[in-house]
């Protein structure tokens, strides 16, 4: 199977989002945010896509709902993870990307947390008031490793860090 890696920005507080909207413009981070996703079957609840306003391009979107039947112009729509896995494997797989990225909503990184391998998650320095969550990094589980780090400024309106975390090996 395919890698799965999951990529977010958190507050502080845990904080991802609030009204199906971003809480940050970071400008610096979305330029990574694309270069770590370009090529790459995406993973991503219907709200999270509505919240695109367009499908990302040169990247398969695959969505999950739970509304049967819906059909959403430049996504494949799936009932679930499992089937949005089986959908993002097999274009991996066509398309020789290295993995599967997930980018949320919340609902969809609690499910996928178990599954995946790598985080690359952006820590903004910000504990704004959310109604959505990133599921809590247990550090017996990852091993993280900062990437960059970045103050505010012109372009972004928090200063932040990129972590990248790799599952950490288990015991037997």
């Amino acid at each position: 199977m395919t890698p799965v890696m999951m990529i977010a920005n958190v507050g502080s507080n845990g904080a991802i989002g609030r009204g199906n909207t971003l809480l940050w413009r970071l400008k610096t981070d979305m330029a990574g945010f694309r270069a770590a996703t370009l090529g790459k079957p995406v993973v991503m609840g219907r709200k999270t896509f509505e919240s695109l306003g367009r499908p990302l391009p040169k990247r398969l979107n695959i969505v999950i709902t739970r509304r049967p039947g819906l059909s959403l112009a430049g996504a494949v729509v799936t009932s679930g993870l499992a089937a949005a896995l089986g959908v993002a494997h097999a274009e991996a797989l066509r398309s020789g990307a290295a993995e599967i990225v997930v980018i949320g909503g919340a609902d969809i990184y609690a499910q996928a947390m178990p599954l995946a391998g790598r985080l690359l998650i952006t820590h903004v320095d910000d504990a704004p008031e959310a109604d959505a969550f990133f599921p809590a990094i247990d550090p017996s589980a990852w091993t993280g490793r900062d990437i960059s780090a970045y103050p505010a400024g012109p372009v972004d309106d928090h200063s932040f860090r990129v972590v990248e975390y790799r599952r950490a090996a288990r015991s037997a």
